[in-house]
């Protein structure tokens, strides 16, 4: 059976690793920080035997130097030369298989140029599972860095294909502050408002809220929501703009999310 867990780090990233249940080896996606992720496989007597990187942002490599002083293993990332460490580069189509499952790579840009998400599909019982950086968050999207908007906006409708029951690992906690603005977009929404008192609950007793499932984020996010009446609506009477295409409607409420 394929395992993830989050490892905590920093003051909100989640790094997860992930191995067949009952094996010693792993992987880990982003370590931006080394000890926590050397702390967890002491505690669990685990060995580290490959990184997976989505992006070249800090919190996501910081680690991997550490890392590699400690374990000898492949680092898979983008081709970037921000990322000095890895050392099998991937594309949109590429294909790793670690612990009997393959991942399909798909680039994302937006938030950075170089970014990109590892999907694998479900296999037998096991649900689709979807590493996906700081692309697409429970409840919202990351902020467009080095892209633009209709970039990110594609990446994230690349995502919202992917099977409904997709397991969505993003890389942060931001799942209160996302739904907070997702209630100022659309706040006639029962079903946000039933998740938002959901998320709230595990928050309460410091459970993790992702992974989330596309499912999930199809009904509640208004990103992936952006040629929805009431995502139009709301984008319309913040902007005083008659915008309508769903790459206006995305940029008018990334603005706004920036600045909420």
């Amino acid at each position: 059976m394929f395992d993830v867990k989050p490892i905590p780090a920093f003051q909100d990233n989640y790094l997860w690793l992930f191995r067949d249940d009952g094996s010693r080896e792993c992987g880990i996606v982003d370590p931006g920080d080394a000890g926590p992720v050397l702390d967890y496989l002491q505690a669990n007597d685990l060995v580290l035997s490959v990184i997976f990187i989505t992006h070249h942002h800090a919190d996501h490599t910081g680690g991997i130097a550490r890392l590699l002083e400690a374990f000898d293993v492949p680092v898979y990332g983008p081709d970037s030369p921000r990322i000095p460490a890895v050392t099998h580069t991937l594309s949109e189509g590429s294909e790793v298989s670690v612990f009997g499952r393959s991942f399909r790579i798909l680039e994302i840009p937006g938030h950075t140029l170089d970014h990109i998400a590892y999907f694998s599909a479900g296999e037998k019982d096991q649900a689709p599972v979807l590493f996906c950086g700081d692309t697409l968050f429970a409840g919202g999207c990351g902020r467009v860095f080095e892209g633009t908007h209709s970039m990110m906006h594609q990446s994230l409708l690349k995502l919202a294909v992917l099977p409904a029951n997709c397991q969505v690992y993003c890389a942060h906690e931001y799942t209160l502050s996302n739904l907070k603005f997702a209630r100022a977009v659309t706040p006639d929404s029962q079903s946000l408002a039933s998740r938002l008192q959901k998320e709230n609950a595990l928050r309460q007793q410091d459970i993790p809220t992702v992974p989330t499932t596309l499912e999930v984020e199809l009904a509640t996010n208004p990103f992936l929501r952006c040629s929805e009446d009431d995502v139009i609506a709301a984008a319309r009477s913040h902007s005083g703009q008659s915008v309508a295409a769903p790459d206006e409607v995305f940029g008018v409420i990334r603005d706004w999310k920036d600045s909420f």
